[in-house]
Protein backbone atom coordinates (compact mmCIF):
# COMPACT_ATOMS: atom_id res chain seq x y z
CA UNK A 1 0.00 0.00 0.00
CA UNK A 2 1.40 3.43 -0.84
CA UNK A 3 1.46 6.34 2.00
CA UNK A 4 -0.41 8.49 -1.04
CA UNK A 5 -3.55 6.56 -0.69
CA UNK A 6 -4.70 8.60 1.93
CA UNK A 7 -8.26 7.73 1.00
CA UNK A 8 -7.61 4.36 2.90
CA UNK A 9 -6.91 5.28 6.24
CA UNK A 10 -8.69 7.20 8.75
CA UNK A 11 -7.53 9.62 11.41
CA UNK A 12 -8.88 10.11 14.96
CA UNK A 13 -8.09 12.92 16.96
CA UNK A 14 -7.43 11.59 20.44
CA UNK A 15 -5.73 14.02 22.14
CA UNK A 16 -5.69 18.23 22.36
CA UNK A 17 -2.64 18.64 24.81
CA UNK A 18 0.75 19.09 24.40
CA UNK A 19 3.92 19.29 25.71
CA UNK A 20 5.82 21.68 22.90
CA UNK A 21 4.77 25.63 22.06
CA UNK A 22 5.43 25.93 18.32
CA UNK A 23 5.64 29.19 17.18
CA UNK A 24 3.52 28.29 14.76
CA UNK A 25 0.65 26.20 15.97
CA UNK A 26 -2.41 26.96 14.28
CA UNK A 27 -4.89 25.75 17.49
CA UNK A 28 -3.07 27.31 20.18
CA UNK A 29 -5.91 28.98 20.60
CA UNK A 30 -8.00 26.65 20.91
CA UNK A 31 -6.68 23.49 22.78
CA UNK A 32 -8.26 24.16 25.76
CA UNK A 33 -12.14 24.01 24.67
CA UNK A 34 -11.95 21.26 21.46
CA UNK A 35 -12.70 18.26 22.99
CA UNK A 36 -10.75 14.64 21.97
CA UNK A 37 -12.87 11.81 20.27
CA UNK A 38 -14.78 9.98 22.41
CA UNK A 39 -14.41 6.76 23.50
CA UNK A 40 -17.70 6.12 21.85
CA UNK A 41 -16.87 7.17 18.42
CA UNK A 42 -13.32 5.31 18.93
CA UNK A 43 -15.66 2.07 19.71
CA UNK A 44 -17.46 2.67 16.52
CA UNK A 45 -14.83 3.20 14.02
CA UNK A 46 -13.42 -0.34 15.11
CA UNK A 47 -16.61 -1.64 14.85
CA UNK A 48 -17.02 -0.32 11.53
CA UNK A 49 -13.51 -1.55 10.70
CA UNK A 50 -14.48 -4.88 12.24
CA UNK A 51 -17.61 -5.48 10.00
CA UNK A 52 -16.63 -3.44 6.63
CA UNK A 53 -12.42 -3.29 6.26
CA UNK A 54 -13.01 -0.70 4.50
CA UNK A 55 -9.64 1.14 5.57
CA UNK A 56 -6.08 -0.48 5.97
CA UNK A 57 -4.66 2.21 8.27
CA UNK A 58 -5.96 4.31 11.20
CA UNK A 59 -4.14 7.76 12.42
CA UNK A 60 -4.21 8.53 16.16
CA UNK A 61 -3.36 12.08 16.01
CA UNK A 62 -4.07 15.10 18.48
CA UNK A 63 -1.78 17.93 19.26
CA UNK A 64 0.39 15.31 20.99
CA UNK A 65 -1.02 12.06 21.11
CA UNK A 66 2.01 10.03 23.36
CA UNK A 67 0.13 12.41 26.15
CA UNK A 68 -2.65 9.20 26.32
CA UNK A 69 -1.57 6.92 28.90
CA UNK A 70 -3.46 4.27 26.85
CA UNK A 71 -2.00 5.02 23.57
CA UNK A 72 -0.53 1.26 23.23
CA UNK A 73 -3.78 0.21 24.85
CA UNK A 74 -5.63 2.11 21.94
CA UNK A 75 -3.65 0.36 19.36
CA UNK A 76 -3.96 -3.09 20.03
CA UNK A 77 -7.83 -2.34 19.69
CA UNK A 78 -7.12 -1.26 16.75
CA UNK A 79 -5.15 -3.74 15.23
CA UNK A 80 -7.70 -6.46 16.87
CA UNK A 81 -10.05 -4.91 14.63
CA UNK A 82 -8.52 -5.22 11.54
CA UNK A 83 -5.88 -2.36 11.07
CA UNK A 84 -3.23 -3.52 8.98
CA UNK A 85 -1.31 0.05 9.90
CA UNK A 86 -1.72 1.66 13.17
CA UNK A 87 -0.08 5.08 12.69
CA UNK A 88 0.69 7.71 15.23
CA UNK A 89 1.38 11.62 14.72
CA UNK A 90 3.80 12.89 16.79
CA UNK A 91 6.62 15.37 17.57
CA UNK A 92 8.97 12.36 18.89
CA UNK A 93 10.33 13.46 22.12
CA UNK A 94 8.56 10.16 23.66
CA UNK A 95 10.11 7.82 21.64
CA UNK A 96 13.40 8.43 23.21
CA UNK A 97 12.53 7.21 26.87
CA UNK A 98 13.15 3.84 27.36
CA UNK A 99 11.14 1.44 26.59
CA UNK A 100 8.26 3.86 25.37
CA UNK A 101 8.92 3.30 21.46
CA UNK A 102 9.53 -0.49 22.34
CA UNK A 103 5.94 -0.69 23.87
CA UNK A 104 4.62 1.06 20.76
CA UNK A 105 5.63 -1.07 17.67
CA UNK A 106 4.58 -4.33 20.13
CA UNK A 107 1.27 -2.84 20.57
CA UNK A 108 0.89 -2.54 16.60
CA UNK A 109 2.56 0.93 15.92
CA UNK A 110 4.17 0.75 13.15
CA UNK A 111 4.17 4.31 11.18
CA UNK A 112 5.27 7.22 13.00
CA UNK A 113 4.46 10.99 11.14
CA UNK A 114 6.92 12.91 13.30
CA UNK A 115 6.97 16.52 13.52
CA UNK A 116 10.43 18.18 12.60
CA UNK A 117 10.37 21.72 13.03
CA UNK A 118 14.07 23.16 12.64
CA UNK A 119 17.55 21.40 10.54
CA UNK A 120 19.09 21.17 14.06
CA UNK A 121 18.89 22.00 17.88
CA UNK A 122 19.21 25.28 17.72
CA UNK A 123 16.35 26.29 15.13
CA UNK A 124 13.95 22.85 16.00
CA UNK A 125 14.69 23.71 20.43
CA UNK A 126 13.93 27.26 18.97
CA UNK A 127 10.75 27.06 17.10
CA UNK A 128 9.20 24.09 19.18
CA UNK A 129 10.36 26.94 21.88
CA UNK A 130 11.21 23.66 24.52
CA UNK A 131 14.63 22.69 25.19
CA UNK A 132 16.00 19.97 24.42
CA UNK A 133 13.40 19.00 22.35
CA UNK A 134 15.67 18.33 18.98
CA UNK A 135 18.13 16.09 21.11
CA UNK A 136 14.49 13.84 22.31
CA UNK A 137 13.13 13.63 19.09
CA UNK A 138 16.67 12.91 17.33
CA UNK A 139 16.69 9.61 19.93
CA UNK A 140 13.65 8.61 19.29
CA UNK A 141 14.09 8.39 15.22
CA UNK A 142 17.31 6.56 16.32
CA UNK A 143 15.87 4.07 18.02
CA UNK A 144 12.67 3.25 15.63
CA UNK A 145 15.45 2.13 13.05
CA UNK A 146 16.04 -1.16 15.19
CA UNK A 147 12.69 -2.21 13.42
CA UNK A 148 12.96 -3.45 9.55
CA UNK A 149 9.02 -2.91 9.48
CA UNK A 150 8.56 0.62 10.91
CA UNK A 151 8.14 3.48 8.60
CA UNK A 152 8.97 6.79 9.65
CA UNK A 153 7.38 9.89 8.01
CA UNK A 154 8.19 13.39 9.02
CA UNK A 155 6.32 16.98 8.52
CA UNK A 156 8.35 20.14 8.63
CA UNK A 157 5.89 23.37 8.60
CA UNK A 158 7.29 26.05 6.41
CA UNK A 159 7.07 29.58 7.71
CA UNK A 160 9.79 32.76 7.69
CA UNK A 161 11.18 30.86 10.40
CA UNK A 162 12.53 27.04 9.07
CA UNK A 163 11.65 27.32 5.02
CA UNK A 164 15.57 28.26 4.64
CA UNK A 165 16.60 25.33 6.50
CA UNK A 166 15.02 22.61 4.61
CA UNK A 167 17.42 21.53 2.58
CA UNK A 168 19.66 21.33 5.37
CA UNK A 169 16.88 19.67 7.40
CA UNK A 170 16.96 16.74 4.57
CA UNK A 171 20.79 16.22 5.08
CA UNK A 172 20.43 16.04 9.10
CA UNK A 173 18.00 13.04 8.66
CA UNK A 174 19.71 11.21 5.55
CA UNK A 175 20.90 8.21 8.22
CA UNK A 176 17.78 7.29 8.55
CA UNK A 177 16.94 4.10 6.70
CA UNK A 178 13.64 4.17 7.85
CA UNK A 179 12.56 7.64 6.63
CA UNK A 180 10.62 6.96 3.73
CA UNK A 181 8.51 10.16 3.07
CA UNK A 182 9.13 13.68 4.01
CA UNK A 183 6.44 16.03 3.71
CA UNK A 184 6.85 20.01 3.71
CA UNK A 185 3.68 21.69 4.80
CA UNK A 186 3.28 25.54 3.54
CA UNK A 187 2.19 27.39 6.84
CA UNK A 188 -1.23 29.53 6.91
CA UNK A 189 -2.84 30.77 9.95
CA UNK A 190 -6.64 30.14 10.93
CA UNK A 191 -7.39 33.54 10.13
CA UNK A 192 -8.02 36.41 7.93
CA UNK A 193 -4.77 37.50 8.88
CA UNK A 194 -0.56 36.81 9.17
CA UNK A 195 -0.76 38.26 13.02
CA UNK A 196 2.69 36.00 13.68
CA UNK A 197 4.56 37.36 10.54
CA UNK A 198 5.03 33.65 9.84
CA UNK A 199 3.58 33.47 6.28
CA UNK A 200 6.51 33.64 4.40
CA UNK A 201 6.10 34.89 0.65
CA UNK A 202 6.11 31.56 -2.40
CA UNK A 203 8.72 33.19 -4.30
CA UNK A 204 11.49 33.12 -1.11
CA UNK A 205 10.18 29.81 -0.40
CA UNK A 206 10.70 28.22 -4.16
CA UNK A 207 14.49 27.62 -4.50
CA UNK A 208 14.86 26.08 -0.50
CA UNK A 209 11.73 23.81 -1.12
CA UNK A 210 12.71 22.85 -4.22
CA UNK A 211 16.37 21.98 -3.45
CA UNK A 212 14.58 20.13 -0.22
CA UNK A 213 12.41 18.03 -2.73
CA UNK A 214 15.80 16.65 -5.13
CA UNK A 215 17.56 15.81 -2.22
CA UNK A 216 14.75 13.78 -0.56
CA UNK A 217 14.33 12.20 -4.27
CA UNK A 218 18.04 11.80 -4.18
CA UNK A 219 18.06 9.55 -1.44
CA UNK A 220 14.59 7.42 -3.12
CA UNK A 221 12.41 9.16 -0.35
CA UNK A 222 8.57 10.39 -0.80
CA UNK A 223 7.64 13.64 -0.88
CA UNK A 224 4.30 15.44 -0.56
CA UNK A 225 4.03 19.37 -0.77
CA UNK A 226 0.97 21.30 1.18
CA UNK A 227 -1.06 24.23 0.22
CA UNK A 228 1.64 25.47 -2.09
CA UNK A 229 1.11 26.82 -5.46
CA UNK A 230 1.54 23.77 -7.95
CA UNK A 231 2.53 26.56 -11.20
CA UNK A 232 5.36 27.32 -9.18
CA UNK A 233 6.77 23.75 -8.15
CA UNK A 234 8.53 23.23 -11.80
CA UNK A 235 9.45 20.05 -12.62
CA UNK A 236 8.00 18.94 -8.93
CA UNK A 237 4.61 19.63 -9.32
CA UNK A 238 3.71 15.58 -8.77
CA UNK A 239 5.27 16.41 -5.42
CA UNK A 240 2.16 18.69 -4.23
CA UNK A 241 -0.58 15.77 -2.55
CA UNK A 242 -3.35 18.09 -0.68
CA UNK A 243 -5.13 15.14 0.29
CA UNK A 244 -6.02 13.80 3.78
CA UNK A 245 -6.99 10.96 5.38
CA UNK A 246 -10.52 11.18 6.86
CA UNK A 247 -10.37 13.38 9.84
CA UNK A 248 -12.78 13.01 12.93
CA UNK A 249 -12.06 16.48 15.13
CA UNK A 250 -14.28 18.14 17.09
CA UNK A 251 -16.57 20.38 14.23
CA UNK A 252 -15.77 23.46 16.00
CA UNK A 253 -11.93 22.64 14.26
CA UNK A 254 -13.47 23.66 11.07
CA UNK A 255 -15.60 26.32 12.02
CA UNK A 256 -11.82 28.36 12.68
CA UNK A 257 -10.37 26.21 9.82
CA UNK A 258 -12.37 27.50 7.39
CA UNK A 259 -11.80 31.25 8.15
CA UNK A 260 -7.73 30.46 6.09
CA UNK A 261 -10.55 31.02 2.87
CA UNK A 262 -8.19 28.90 0.42
CA UNK A 263 -8.75 29.18 -2.99
CA UNK A 264 -8.19 32.99 -3.68
CA UNK A 265 -6.21 32.62 -6.82
CA UNK A 266 -6.97 35.59 -9.63
CA UNK A 267 -6.02 32.55 -12.25
CA UNK A 268 -8.44 30.26 -10.47
CA UNK A 269 -11.34 30.00 -13.70
CA UNK A 270 -8.36 28.97 -16.15
CA UNK A 271 -6.07 27.03 -14.20
CA UNK A 272 -6.17 23.23 -15.11
CA UNK A 273 -4.56 21.99 -11.57
CA UNK A 274 -7.12 19.86 -9.72
CA UNK A 275 -4.80 20.00 -6.63
CA UNK A 276 -3.65 23.77 -5.93
CA UNK A 277 -5.49 25.43 -2.78
CA UNK A 278 -4.58 28.81 -4.55
CA UNK A 279 -4.09 31.52 -1.30
CA UNK A 280 -5.18 32.08 1.36
CA UNK A 281 -6.64 35.26 2.82
CA UNK A 282 -3.82 36.27 5.02
CA UNK A 283 -1.42 35.47 2.29
CA UNK A 284 -3.77 37.88 0.12
CA UNK A 285 -3.68 40.89 2.78
CA UNK A 286 0.24 40.23 3.28
CA UNK A 287 1.31 39.71 -0.01
CA UNK A 288 -1.30 40.95 -2.72
CA UNK A 289 -2.77 38.24 -5.21
CA UNK A 290 0.67 37.45 -6.22
CA UNK A 291 -1.29 37.69 -9.91
CA UNK A 292 2.18 38.35 -12.34
CA UNK A 293 4.18 35.37 -9.97
CA UNK A 294 1.35 32.76 -10.81
CA UNK A 295 0.79 31.41 -13.96
CA UNK A 296 -1.58 28.64 -14.60
CA UNK A 297 0.06 28.20 -18.13
CA UNK A 298 3.26 25.87 -16.40
CA UNK A 299 0.55 24.03 -14.57
CA UNK A 300 1.31 20.38 -15.44
CA UNK A 301 -0.53 17.76 -14.57
CA UNK A 302 0.85 15.11 -12.74
CA UNK A 303 1.33 11.01 -13.34
CA UNK A 304 0.16 9.60 -9.80
CA UNK A 305 1.61 6.59 -10.67
CA UNK A 306 5.36 8.22 -10.47
CA UNK A 307 7.43 7.77 -7.96
CA UNK A 308 7.45 10.67 -5.70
Amino acid sequence: MSLRDHDRYVSLTMEFRCNLKCVHCMIEGTMDRLAPTPDATFERVLADQRDTGRWDGLVLTGSEVTLRRDLPELARKARAAGFKHIRIQTHGMALGRPGFADRLVEAGIDEFFVSVAGSDRESHDRITQVPGAWDKMMAGLQHLERYDHVRIITNTVVTTESFRLLPDLVAALGHLKNLVQMEFWNFFPMAETDEKGLAARHADIRPYLLAAIEACRARKRFVEVKHFPQCLLGAYQDALVNAQPMLVIDPEFWTEFDRNGFHACPHRAVCPSTECLGLTEAYRAKFGDERGLLDPSRVVLPDRGAAT
